[in-house]
């Protein structure tokens, strides 16, 4: 395993919620790709589509879901951007 390339993905990952909480869904969606393409463990696998289910409800219902922040939360897992899908919470 590379651990600058996780490091990369984890950066990305964040970028990706960061871009969510700031309204940029198609950067969010990207950077959400990104950090899927460069994990060489799984840990993000599921991120592109919770970031895109998140965009859905903000664009339909303009605050995110508990199944949403559920979906978030499974796809970044335990660890610092725990913090960041919080925020987004509130």
């Amino acid at each position: 395993m590379d651990g600058q390339a996780q490091r990369k993905a984890l950066a990305a990952a964040e970028r990706a919620l960061d871009a969510l909480e700031s309204g940029r869904a198609d950067a969010a969606r990207s950077a959400a790709r990104r950090a899927a393409e460069l994990d060489q463990v799984g840990a993000f696998a599921a991120l592109p589509r919770a970031v895109e289910q998140a965009n859905d409800d903000l664009v339909n219902n303009g605050s995110l879901s508990e199944l949403s922040l559920a979906a978030l939360n499974a796809a970044v897992g335990p660890g610092p951007l725990e913090a960041v899908v919080a925020r987004l919470g509130r």
